[in-house]
């Protein structure tokens, strides 16, 4: 007997029965930047998006989720939609964090293809073309990939490369190396990821999972223009443990393997012990072997109840079904003649 489908699937299966293939037409265009404390970045982003987006002819709507921001983002961002009425801003409620805020844009996106992009330029606006050229060719989905790294930082080079190898390794979705969130979305790939509801968000990992037709434009990322990035490398690496653990189970599973080897020592020691004493007499060994042993083991039980507690914790989160996000006001400015919603 076959189960019918839920209705958060049909509602799925109606909104994405197929794909468009009137790709030579006309398309809106929305371009979704989150932004917290970036005040000085919004003018020069608007500066060199604008231009490039008219060029292409395309309708544009460029959707800001002020994400929490303490300083006058907020203010710059009003001033920017009072004066093009393609500026739109989502403003939520505090701070809930970049993978809610840019999960925000793709749920108030309402463009044909939608392309996330951060607010510093080292998204450089000039593929934008190129990745529209892209999608007409029939692509769901265009990652833009880093070639050159040069501005980073050695440390954060090769740990980027560490994280993209052991989560390639871990998972049995694959993760495209060095490509960020910068890309071209198909408006059926959006609706797709609009359908997946966890709480415990790593975009890069659902971007892959969902899979779709997908190709690859390289680019070199530029300096930063203005400001300073918010990310630190204990924000990376809570990053990059919820993208482990939200697409592999394997952390988990060392650990029965780890408990069977040494189970397995512990048996082979017992019987060298047992055979030893029957052989050569009893032999009492000394105490800070014994100590050694039971604090590693100790040690290893810790470790376990670890990764078994950061898993519970996720679950924790999705069990409670509170929303990824609030919204306090929208920001647009009508303006007909544009063509703006």
């Amino acid at each position: 007997m076959t189960s019918s489908p839920s209705d958060q699937q049909k509602t799925f299966v109606q909104t994405v029965k197929g794909p468009d293939m009137n790709r030579s037409r006309t398309i809106t265009l929305s371009l979704v930047v989150p932004v917290f404390n970036e005040e000085d970045g919004i003018a020069p982003f608007l500066k060199a998006v604008l231009p490039i987006v008219e060029a292409t002819g395309q309708a544009c709507e460029i959707l800001f989720i002020n994400d929490g921001s303490r300083d006058n983002t907020l203010m710059a961002l009003r001033a920017a939609s009072a004066k093009d009425a393609r500026v739109k801003v989502i403003d939520l409620s505090r701070n809930f964090g970049k993978e809610a805020a840019l999960s925000a844009g793709l749920d108030f996106a309402s463009g044909d293809v939608i392309i996330p992009m951060d607010v510093d330029l080292q998204d450089p606006p000039e593929l934008i073309p190129d990745f529209i050229a892209k999608w007409r060719e029939g692509f769901d989905v265009v990652n833009g990939v880093r070639v050159d790294r040069s501005q980073d930082t050695t440390v954060k080079r090769n740990s980027a490369g560490l994280f993209y190898w052991l989560f390639n390794k871990l998972s049995p979705t694959h993760l495209p190396n060095n490509v960020g969130d910068y890309r071209l979305l198909d408006r059926q790939v959006v609706e797709a990821i609009k359908v997946m509801p966890e709480r415990n968000r790593f975009l890069k990992g659902i971007f892959a999972w969902v899979g779709f037709r997908t190709t690859e434009i390289p680019f070199a990322r530029p300096e930063r223009t203005v400001g300073t990035t918010s990310w630190n490398y204990w924000k990376l690496w809570n990053f990059a443990l919820d993208g482990m653990l939200g697409y592999s189970t394997v952390p988990l599973r060392v650990w029965t393997y780890t408990g069977f080897v040494l189970a397995l020592i512990s048996f082979l020691y017992g019987a060298f012990i047992i055979a030893k004493t029957l052989l050569f007499g009893a032999d009492v060994p000394g105490y800070p072997s014994l100590v050694t042993i039971v604090l590693f083991l100790s040690g290893v039980q810790m470790i376990s109840l670890g990764v078994i507690g950061e898993y519970v914790s996720r679950i924790f989160i999705e069990v409670k079904e509170r929303p990824l996000y609030l919204v306090r006001e929208v920001i647009a400015t009508l303006d007909h003649q544009d063509g703006s919603k």
